[in-house]
């Protein structure tokens, strides 16, 4: 190959390598560029409990019964409104008697003077129109007090599964933090392990101490996946109540309520925001209206009223042709005297609501004895987790100091990993009262019909 030949090889070579190194920085280039562009998938936010329970309840199918109470009732009220309209009423009648009164006087040859006929029909129609009822008023009352009473009911019902949420948002929320603690341990654990490995080839450790870690580590992860099981299973109760779905990386936020339980503390006996309360407050209500109707019943009541027919015979009786006629005018009911009926449903109804009012007291007893446990339950746990932070922090120092002579081959990685398990199960504890404590406010807060946020 001549001078010539070879510069022109190398020019070619030249810019083939100049082509392959654009080409390489090009592709370097665009997938940092892609990913600049393209926006990370926003983490979502922690799960609310108090979101969760509003979401329950809406879920729940009994929620559909606030508006089918509320239709129910609109039939009633225009049932009764109706009876303010004109009534219409179709009669007929054929009928046949063996004795009609006869005169009692004959004319010439024997024959009674009239005879009415033994058969009679009749066809007429008949308008009423009622011009004063004192009891449609109070009875349309009763109506919307019932329709009140059975709404109460259905929210009251409905409140439980506030509780329900609670149960499962902390068991829930306690593996999650359990995980949490378990993840750090896990962490050190690995990195113990790297080095004990090291050590191991370097010949400066046996290979037992790296047995020993991995073991350790290996039965850390099992807890691990133990604990991350129990917790989608928590989660899938969770989801199924809320009617929503809840991934297993959403993270659920445990509530400061510290505050709120402060601001209860303080009015403790003055709190009626359980529904139940008003439920009461609905039912006497209801009972109220229903002596006002008992009342307006012993009202007269005034109605008009008209009826035009054809028939044999008409008004005149002793006549036996058909013919038509109409009879109008006004009609008075009153019960003057009912032998103390009214009276004693007066009484009756008085006698319910003393009943009510006398569920009312042993439903705020026993709210005010439930609270009062939980309050208890919340003042120990606070102790404890203060305690808990005492441990931990010794039990931490504990764990440096026993690695130090680890790495000192002062002590075994058994007598080491021995006081870390000791750690690990104060971390739990911890995890745990904060869990608790967390729950027994939320159940003091919902016992009194507080929301949680």
């Amino acid at each position: 190959m001549n001078t010539t030949s070879c510069v022109i090889v190398f020019a070619a070579a030249r810019r083939f390598l100049r082509s392959i190194c654009a080409l390489t920085l090009l592709a370097a280039a665009l997938p940092g560029r892609v990913g600049a562009q393209t926006p990370a998938t926003p983490a979502s936010a922690p799960l609310q409990l108090g979101a969760l329970q509003q979401q329950a309840i809406e879920a729940d199918p009994r929620m559909r019964a606030l508006q089918l109470h509320e239709a129910q009732t609109s039939l009633r009220v225009r049932t009764i409104e109706a009876e303010r309209l004109p009534s219409v009423t179709v009669l007929g009648q054929a009928q046949y008697q063996s004795d009609v009164p006869t005169a009692p006087f004959t004319l010439p040859g024997g024959q009674p003077l009239f005879s009415p006929p033994k058969d009679t029909y009749d066809a007429s129609l008949r308008v009423d129109q009622r011009l004063f009822d004192p009891t449609l008023a109070p009875r349309l009352a009763v109506e919307q007090a019932q329709l009140a009473e059975s709404q109460s009911r259905v929210r009251a019902t409905l409140f439980a599964l506030r509780q329900q949420v609670n149960d499962l948002f902390f068991a829930a929320a306690l593996l999650q933090q359990q995980h949490g603690a378990l993840g750090a341990t896990i962490d050190d654990l690995e990195g113990r392990l790297r080095e004990t490995a090291a050590r191991v080839r370097e010949g400066a450790a046996l290979p037992g101490d790296a047995a020993a870690v991995e073991a350790t580590l290996l039965q850390r992860r099992q807890d691990e996946a133990l604990l991350r099981a129990n917790r989608q299973a928590a989660i899938a109760r969770l989801a199924a109540l809320a009617g929503r779905e809840i991934a297993d990386r959403d993270e659920l936020a445990l509530p400061s309520l510290e505050a709120a339980v402060a601001d209860a503390r303080r009015s403790l006996d003055a709190k009626r925001a359980r529904p139940e309360y008003e439920q009461f407050q609905r039912m006497r209500d209801r009972l109220g209206r229903q002596q006002q109707v008992v009342a307006a019943g012993e009202r007269p009541q005034l109605m008009a009223f008209a009826r035009v027919g054809y028939g044999k015979p008409g008004l005149n009786f002793i006549s036996d042709q058909f013919e038509s006629y109409g009879v109008a005018g006004i009609q008075l009911q009153w019960k003057a005297w009912t032998w103390g009926a009214a009276q004693r449903e007066r009484e009756a109804l008085s006698l319910q609501q003393q009943i009510v009012d006398a569920d009312q007291a042993g439903f705020a007893k026993g709210i005010r004895d439930a609270v009062l446990n939980d309050l208890a339950t919340i003042d120990r746990l606070r102790d404890t987790l203060a305690i808990d932070e005492r441990i931990i922090a010794l039990r931490e120092e504990v764990d440096r100091t026993t690695k130090v002579r680890f790495d000192e081959r002062v002590v075994t990685a058994s007598e080491w990993l021995d006081r870390n398990a000791e750690l690990v199960q104060a971390r739990y504890a911890r995890a745990g009262h904060q869990a608790e404590l967390a729950q027994a406010s939320a159940r003091f807060l919902t016992t009194l019909g507080l929301e949680v946020k």
